[in-house]
């Protein structure tokens, strides 16, 4: 299989023994999800996922992307959180990083509506200027603000740039959203916008393997036929065993609750590698969004090394001993390049080339001596091998920590698939603009007390 669990770099830290009293804990978050027993039941949609998904509408999936590969130049994703982390992750794992530099046979891919930058739309609509561009906007209610201005600045845009004819708008505009209800499904019934559905029981954080994600991946020319299959290989083999000894996922889960109740605070998500960048962006929404609550649960952060070894590798070295890293590490790269030797040898690199050493090779023993030196400093560490960076990895990966996030919250004692917290900022910043209601008004009112 594609993936494997490592914990040579947890010896000393966490016991066989140890491991093997969370068997019951393990054994009954499990069954909540199972059996769909456990709070938060009804948004458990995605473990059947790669089993049961909607085969017809995977049809009209990859008909879209084929559509809009060949009559777009830039494709912008409106969304937020789960609406566009998972797209995004999936495209620069597969694509690598620079993918809009380099790919010349898919349309360059932007997102949008992930903020309130006035520039950074500015930005965009410039480059929008003189190209077809397409839509897709990602919202189960339509309601969320910060997709919603996106989404009505660059509707407008579109509107424009095609005179207001309505037929050719509607080719330029696809929705993803609840299946029959919201503002955004009203909207795309009016203007008769094709529109794909975001399943009613799957949270956005757990949707990239729905519509929500497949649009846009396929849109990047990626096989999501071999992410499904990579999904459903790694529930079907996730299943033949719960012990925590076999079942990495469940020792991934059970190890973070070990830690956790040994005083670790903080999980740092490591690769080595710049193309999981946003996987890691999409794993801290995944786990923070899910445990973070009830005033528990590890913070989940992340870093790129070798570049953040030159701006947090000092902390995490020195720093307090409140963090563990989890090491994500892809065994082949998709390419190589050679060092060449230098015959001046100023910078003294000439014994790395001369021993004929690939670029990707130094990159692992640099790895290997990370997790060396934070091991014997007091950062332990968990490592997650990957075969490779294809969509098959992609698919597996992506379910093995959807189904540790939901047993490892179950472990905690907490709601995996509610989000109560977010609403916070939401409300004041909707009172602040003026919006009415009572609930507003006394809002209002504690800020006016401040001022």
């Amino acid at each position: 299989m594609s993936l494997k669990l490592d914990t040579t770099f947890l010896s000393d830290y966490v016991s066989d023994d140890e491991l093997k009293s969370m068997q019951e804990h393990v054994d009954a978050a499990a069954a909540k999800v199972i059996n769909r027993s456990g709070a938060g039941s009804d948004f458990l949609g995605w473990y059947s996922l790669p089993d049961d998904y909607d085969r017809d509408e995977f049809i009209r999936i990859k008909a879209a992307a084929k559509r809009i590969r060949a009559n777009t130049d830039i494709f912008i994703v409106i969304g937020i959180g789960g609406s566009y982390l998972g797209a995004c992750a999936a495209i620069e794992f597969l694509k690598g990083s620079n993918y809009n530099l380099i790919e010349k046979n898919i349309p360059k891919i932007y997102f949008a509506g992930n903020s309130l930058s006035s520039s950074s739309m500015n930005d965009l609509l410039a480059m929008c200027k003189g190209k077809r561009v397409t839509l897709n906007v990602v919202s189960k209610s339509g309601t969320t603000t910060e997709p919603g201005i996106a989404f009505r600045i660059l509707r407008r845009f579109v509107e424009e740039q095609y005179g207001g004819d309505e037929d050719k708008i509607r080719e330029r505009i696809i929705v993803t959203t609840d299946k029959s209800r919201g503002a955004l499904k009203t909207l795309a019934n009016k203007k008769g916008y094709e529109s794909f559905v975001v399943p009613d029981d799957i949270g956005g954080r757990f949707s990239v393997l729905s519509a929500v994600g497949l649009l846009p991946i396929a849109v990047a020319g990626c096989d999501i036929d071999a992410m499904m299959r990579g999904a459903a290989d790694m529930k079907a083999k996730l299943s033949k065993s719960g012990c925590v000894f076999e079942n990495d996922c469940y020792k991934y889960a059970a190890l973070r609750n070990i830690l956790y109740a040994k005083g670790k605070l903080l999980e740092i998500f490591v690769s080595f590698d710049p193309a999981l960048s946003m996987v890691a962006e999409w794993w801290k929404q995944l786990f923070g969004e899910s445990e973070g609550k009830d005033g528990k649960a590890l913070f989940p952060i992340s870093v790129i090394d070798t570049t953040d070894l030159h701006s947090l590798g000092q902390i995490i070295q020195q720093g307090r001993r409140i963090m563990f890293e989890t090491f994500v590490d892809v065994k082949n790269e998709t390419s190589d390049i050679d060092i060449p030797i230098d015959e001046e040898n100023l910078d003294q690199l000439n014994y790395i080339a001369e021993k004929g050493y690939t670029m990707s090779y130094v990159n692992s023993v640099a790895a290997k001596a990370t997790k060396t030196a934070h091991w014997a400093g007091g950062v332990p560490g968990i490592t997650i091998n990957l075969e490779d960076r294809s969509e098959h990895t992609f698919g597996g990966l992506v379910y093995f920590f959807e189904l540790a996030c939901a047993v490892s919250g179950y472990i905690l004692g907490v709601n995996p698939f509610d989000q109560p917290g977010v609403e916070g900022y939401k409300s004041n910043m909707f009172a602040l603009l003026g919006k009415t209601g009572e609930k507003y008004d006394t809002i209002r009112a504690k800020f006016d007390d401040k001022a």
